[in-house]
Parts: C-alpha cells; sequence; structure tokens
C-alpha cells in the first residue's frame, strides 16, 4: 500500500510545482502525464506499459494528442527498426550462431572468467560505436544469455556489464547513439571531430569501468571461472564438444551481411541516391525477410515468440508521452530556466551541463533532454559565448549517465526487455543503480575534467 500512496503523492507533487514554476494548464498536464509514467516505471516496472497506456489516454482525453500527432510522434521508424532486429537476433538464436560465438571467446580468453569478461565488454562497446547502441545490445545480449545458460551462473550481473559497456561505447562516434547524431547535425561536427574528442574519453571510460566492474562483481566472476574452467575440462576427451563446431555459414554470411549493411547504410543511400537514414531501417527490414523465408514454416513462431512485444508497445507510448511535452512547449519554458549557466565560468558550465543532462537522461530520456539542450546551446552560441567544450558535455551527460538507471538508455530498457522475456531474472532499480553508479560518476567525472582542460583548444 506504501508505493501506491508514494506514487500518488509523487504525481500529486509535480502536477502542484509544474503550476508554480509557470506552466500554463496543457503544459503543466502533458509534464505531469510524463513524469508519472516514469514514477510509474521505476516504482513498477513490471506494470510499466499499464502506466504508459494510461498516461497517453489521458493525454487523448485532455485534447493534448490526437491520432495525426500520436502516429507522428510515436517514432514508428524506431518501433520498426527494434521490430526486424528482433527477428533477426531470434534467427540467429535459432540457428545456434551465438552458442559457436562464445566457444571463440571462451577460447581466445584462455577460459579465464575476467578475460571472457572484458572481451565481451570490449565487443559491446566497438559494436555499438559501428552500428547502434539497439544493435550492439541485441546482439551482444543474445551472446550474453548464451554465456549464462551454458555456464549455469546468474545472468543479471553479466547483463549490467554488457548493458553499461554499450552505452560507453554508443559516445565514441556519430552513429553510436541517436543522440549523437542530432549533436552532430545542430553542431556541425563530424565523423572525425567525434574521433578526435569524443573515442579517446570512450576508450578511457571503458577501461575504468571495466576496473570497476571487475571489482564489484569479483564474487560473481570467481563463480564464473569456476564454471568455464569446469566446461574447459568437460569439453576436453574427445574433442568432439562446442569448442570444435564450426560456424554455419549460411548464419554467418548473414550476420556480417546485416553489420556491414548498418556500418555502411550512408554509403549504400548516397550510391542509391535516398534520403538520410533510409538504408538504416531498411538493412534490417531486408534482413528480417530474409530470415524468415529462410525458416519458412516456422516463420510465424520467430515473430510470435522472439519479438519482445511488451518491451515494443513501452517504447511506442513513451516516445509519444515524449512528444508532446515538444508540442505543448514545455521543453521551451524549461530552457528560458536554464539560461543563466551561460554567465558561469567555462569550465564550471561543462561540469554543470554534463551532469544535468545526465541526470534528464538517467530519469527521463536522453533524446528529450538532448533535445532541449540543443535549444539552450544554440541560443549561447548567438550572444557569442564558445558552446563547443559544451557539446561534448553534453554527448557525454546523456551517455555515460544513461548507466545509472534502468530507463536511462534504449539499450537498458531493451536489455531488461530480453531478459524478463525470457524469464531469466529480475533486477530492481536499486540494484541496478548500485552497479550503475559506479559505471556512470566516476567515467563522466574523468570524461568531463579531460574536456576542461582541453578547452583552450575548443573553438
Amino acid at each position: 500500500m506504501r508505493k501506491p500512496l508514494a506514487y500518488l503523492a509523487t504525481t500529486i507533487v509535480i502536477l502542484f510545482f509544474s503550476r508554480i514554476a509557470g506552466f500554463n494548464p496543457a503544459q503543466s498536464l502533458s509534464l505531469t502525464v510524463f513524469l508519472s509514467i516514469i514514477a510509474g516505471a521505476i516504482m513498477f516496472w513490471r506494470f510499466r506499459v499499464a502506466f504508459a497506456l494510461g498516461g497517453v489516454a489521458i493525454l487523448f482525453a485532455a485534447g493534448l494528442l490526437d491520432l495525426e500527432y500520436f502516429i507522428q510522434y510515436a517514432n514508428l521508424d524506431v518501433v520498426i527498426f527494434l521490430i526486424c532486429m528482433m527477428i533477426v537476433i531470434g534467427f540467429l538464436e535459432e540457428r545456434r550462431f551465438f552458442e559457436v560465438l562464445v566457444d571463440r571467446l571462451m577460447r581466445y580468453s584462455g577460459n579465464r572468467a575476467h578475460t571472457t569478461v572484458f572481451l565481451l565488454m570490449a565487443l559491446s562497446a566497438l559494436f555499438a560505436a559501428m552500428v547502434d547502441e539497439v544493435t550492439s545490445i541485441l546482439f551482444m545480449m543474445g551472446i550474453a544469455i548464451n554465456m549464462a545458460s551454458r555456464l549455469e551462473v546468474p545472468l543479471i550481473p553479466l547483463m549490467l556489464m554488457t548493458v553499461f559497456a554499450t552505452n560507453i561505447g554508443s559516445s565514441a562516434t556519430v552513429i553510436g547513439n541517436p543522440v549523437g547524431v542530432m549533436i552532430a547535425f545542430a553542431s556541425g561536427y563530424g565523423f572525425s571531430d567525434f574521433l578526435r574528442w569524443s573515442t579517446p574519453l570512450a576508450v578511457l571510460a571503458l577501461i575504468v569501468i571495466a576496473g570497476l566492474m571487475m571489482i564489484y562483481f569479483k564474487p560473481y566472476l570467481d563463480e564464473v571461472d569456476e564454471k568455464v574452467k569446469k566446461t574447459a575440462l568437460a569439453a576436453e576427451p574427445d574433442g568432439s564438444d562446442a569448442l570444435h563446431r564450426k560456424i554455419d555459414p549460411i548464419s554467418l554470411t548473414f550476420f556480417i551481411s546485416i553489420i556491414g549493411g548498418l556500418i555502411f547504410h550512408t554509403q549504400l543511400e548516397y550510391i542509391l541516391h535516398l534520403p538520410k537514414n533510409t538504408m538504416l531501417l531498411g538493412v534490417p527490414m531486408i534482413g528480417a525477410a530474409i530470415a524468415l523465408l529462410i525458416e519458412n514454416v516456422r516463420a510465424r513462431e520467430i515473430v510470435e515468440r522472439r519479438v519482445d512485444w511488451w518491451t515494443i508497445l513501452f517504447f511506442l507510448l513513451f516516445f509519444t508521452s515524449v512528444g508532446t511535452l515538444k508540442f505543448t512547449g514545455v521543453t521551451t519554458v524549461l530552457a528560458q530556466y536554464i539560461m543563466p549557466l551561460a554567465s558561469l565560468d567555462p569550465i564550471i558550465s561543462l561540469l554543470v551541463v554534463g551532469y544535468v543532462v545526465g541526470m534528464l537522461s538517467a530519469f527521463m530520456d536522453n533524446i528529450l533532454a538532448v533535445a532541449l539542450w540543443i535549444a539552450i546551446l544554440q541560443d549561447m552560441a548567438s550572444f557569442g559565448v564558445n558552446v563547443a567544450p559544451l557539446w561534448w558535455a553534453v554527448l557525454l551527460g546523456s551517455t555515460y549517465l544513461g548507466n545509472l538507471t534502468i530507463i536511462g538508455s534504449t539499450a537498458n530498457i531493451v536489455a531488461v526487455g530480453m531478459v524478463e522475456k525470457q524469464r531469466l531474472g529480475h533486477i530492481t532499480l536499486k540494484e541496478w543503480i548500485k552497479a550503475g553508479a559506479l559505471a556512470s560518476f566516476p567515467p563522466l567525472t574523468l570524461g568531463l575534467l579531460l574536456l576542461a582542460l582541453q578547452t583552450p583548444l575548443m573553438v
């Protein structure tokens, strides 16, 4: 009974303070509904879809949303992308592709748990940088789930380390995260600029996080180490075990084609004279179509079992509530309140911006937080403020502090959805934050301080 009362009290407080802060009735209601959905997801994670459905229904009833805007704000391109990639992952799992990858990973790590997990984290970050965080987490969680199942160890710690590395890696390049694309368009920075200013910080952050996780999860890794050794010993007698299975050529070709298509989607669009990001959606759609054709009679079963429809529905509704904030002008009012930051010392501004964006991303949505700060930085630039360092502070805050909570990034929600769909475990917000704080604050603080040292070089 305490949780429902706390949720009700939270909603009332949000509504009260939104009115005091100067929001008009429409803005106040849209902000209250949005934050209430988030509060419901945090307090009652397993019922998050119910809160999202109820919140969007209130927006419809209040006249703040209609069918046209619902479709516009639902980010159907992201939703279709997720569905198609889940079909692709399901197809590869059915053909035991990830089992063989786990075998190779364990062999190259010398059957040592710490090395195996570090390689898993490094691959997660690399995939996120090369394609994007969602694609990376879908592929890498497939590997992590198979590894945990094979070794008969808990999946949650492995999931957390994989997600943390994915979020860090997503900051390394323009295409690693949607917020990177937004910042690139708004600031004028290109791929080479990200390689110069963000990639070195991401590599350093990955090393820091890996070290901290090795300490935090030491008992777990000791258990994994024992299981890895037992698995290796049990596999040696006749050499016919999984460690010597060959990779299915169809699965390997399919996997490389999907990854290659996502990496070079921009070049494909240029060659085919297509609008930007057309093939970013087109490649997964083609991949899903081919997978279903290959599976033949089992195609419907893959769509029904392998697509996490619960998470998909939550995303669709959550995106809609975010769009309503923009429609009612809530983000504009927030920008007016935050503008006084322009008068602060440049280094202090860098730290404040990074942490404010990070906390917004951790407890709301990094796309919303970045959209808000793009408008703020553009206004600051028009007043003659050197905002070059602040663009990178926004990028680091929105990606690094995405590790802090379950809803801090799209990758987090997708990973948790995969675990819960297969009933492989459950994690509370409190449990996530304990590990997430180590994977968020130290690398962000280090990254912002290193940016501060380089501010004289930024124009």
